[in-house]
């Protein structure tokens, strides 16, 4: 088998947000508790964060990290995350099941974002709560005012505002399942109120306010309308959420799935620019994908878990070679649309749906997904050219024609260097590779995340049970995940 992928230099889709590579901690099963957290563990720091987990985190380059949030944040008082930790309250925490002991809230993720080297992309409650405590949220961070919650923070021993730029209006507050549930009415004309009163608070945030939580609801397309008509001039973005999964075991038939990822993006970016034409507006809505993965490895086990526990293991699904292409393939479509998708989530960091994998009080590792996810973190920030491929190609029932190979190419302008990321789907065939387009460049690195067992995962007893190797650069093997970096030469 044969692809020809061509580049060109001079057209271009877009510069990518670094935001693209953001993740997501979220108080659910052991991702604070067991996951970033553990004042017991040998390589605890001073504020009892695992420091294994952070160096993890670190090799990753996330920019940003969506918290506390999730359906966990459309029940939550922020208020029982902050100050004398000796006072916290236990809460029955009802989206997951479990108790919420807030030993960690807003006061410690702070920091431990810091030492990550992210930001925070904070949600605020529109569940149980409202536009009064999103306010107050929003002091409390950002205030610099001689007043109550700017104070309040002060004398929790915060001199200095956390900074705050990025917020979320809720979460899937279409969802039935969740905490305060909405109709598309309900929560627009809230989301608009509680988006006025945050950005007469600080006039510097941006916000997201939620679209449909996945594109299979009932009420999806009518939502967006409908939000969008409402928050459009006090908004910044519009968020999505989609999760993939091999239920029915066909590999050909699940490595197509970020087809669907494609075609959501697109239908999502149009209701926007509807919206837009409609208001006669000059301001373009962007997208927020804030949460995306696979995700159905864990379902079973779950249902098994019995309520009113701390920090129980929940959503841990183990990758495989599978999923680490599938992951490929979705970061590959976002990197398309980055003219539109300016925010992305990994959802989420560690142990939960993660790429970063802990023991309670023993290892930490890097899942099968962590290698696509640190490839385009490190080397997809740039400018992302209009990239085309010529090869075979395979049906999907539902999705028509998938080709073989997906590719995608980055141009860094200050490195002078061109990356193309691209998946090759084939199970079976190698396919030998020629570039097309673009001279002037020699081959530097070929990385390559590939095997013999699609189902081979990473465990703490082999932690490198699947990982990247080198190249050749002439051809991408079966079954891969694929990067190669071209630096420019010196004459053409």
């Amino acid at each position: 088998m044969r692809a020809e992928i061509s580049i060109d230099l001079q057209s271009r889709v877009g510069r990518v947000d670094k935001r693209l590579f953001g993740s997501f901690i979220e108080h659910l099963g052991r991702a604070v508790y067991g996951g970033i957290y553990e004042p017991g563990h040998p390589s605890a720091d001073d504020m009892g964060f695992r420091q294994d987990v952070l160096a993890l985190v670190r090799q990753l380059h996330v920019p940003l990290v969506r918290y506390p949030g999730g359906n966990f944040v459309s029940g939550y008082h922020w208020e029982d995350g902050t100050g004398d930790r000796t006072k916290r309250p236990r809460k029955m925490e009802l989206a997951w099941g479990c108790i919420e002991t807030n030993e960690i809230g807003i006061d410690e993720f702070q920091a431990w974002a810091k030492r990550a080297g992210a930001e925070i992309m904070m949600a605020v409650n529109l569940g149980t709560r409202g536009m009064e405590d999103a306010r107050n949220l929003v002091e409390y961070c950002n205030g610099t005012t001689d007043t109550d919650y700017a104070n309040m923070r002060r004398k929790n021993g915060f001199a200095e505002p956390f900074g705050i730029r990025l917020w979320c209006l809720g979460n899937e507050m279409d969802g039935d399942w969740q905490i305060g549930h909405k109709t598309a009415q309900e929560y627009a004309r809230l989301a608009c109120e509680t988006a006025k009163l945050m950005k007469w608070t600080d006039p510097t945030i941006e916000l997201v306010a939620c679209g449909s939580s996945h594109p299979g609801m009932a009420t999806f397309g009518e939502w967006e309308r409908t939000v969008l008509r409402e928050c459009y001039d006090h908004i910044d973005y519009l968020s999505m959420h989609s999760y993939y999964g091999n239920r029915s075991g066909n590999s050909a038939e699940y490595l197509g799935c970020s087809l669907e990822m494609d075609w959501f993006i697109g239908r999502v970016t149009g209701l926007c620019d509807e919206i837009k034409a409609e208001k006669h507006a000059d301001k373009t809505i962007y997208i927020s994908f804030d949460e995306w993965n696979v995700w159905f490895h864990s379902n079973a086990q779950d249902a098994q878990n019995a309520p009113w526990q701390i920090a129980p293991p929940l959503l841990e699904d183990v990758y495989n070679l599978e999923d680490a292409l599938v992951v490929g393939c979705l970061i590959i479509t976002l990197l398309k649309h980055c003219d539109r998708v300016k925010i992305a989530c990994l959802a989420q960091l560690v142990n939960v749906i993660a790429p970063i994998m802990t023991e309670n009080g023993g290892r930490a590792w890097a899942q099968t997904i962590f290698y696509p996810f640190c490839d385009a973190s490190l080397h997809g920030r740039g400018i992302v050219l209009k990239t085309g491929v010529h090869c075979e190609s395979y049906e999907v029932e539902n999705r028509g024609s998938v080709p073989y190979v997906e590719p995608v190419a980055v141009y860094d302008d200050l490195a002078e260097t061109v990356t193309v990321f691209a998946v090759n789907r084939s199970l079976a065939e190698t396919c030998s590779l020629s570039l097309a387009g673009f001279g002037g460049f020699v081959l530097e690195q070929h990385s390559v995340l590939t095997g013999d067992d699609l189902k081979r995962c990473n465990t703490a007893e082999e932690p490198f049970a699947v990982c990247p190797t080198s190249g050749s650069g002439r051809a991408l093997p079966p079954r891969s995940w694929n990067m190669l970096i071209y630096r420019r030469t010196e004459t053409e």
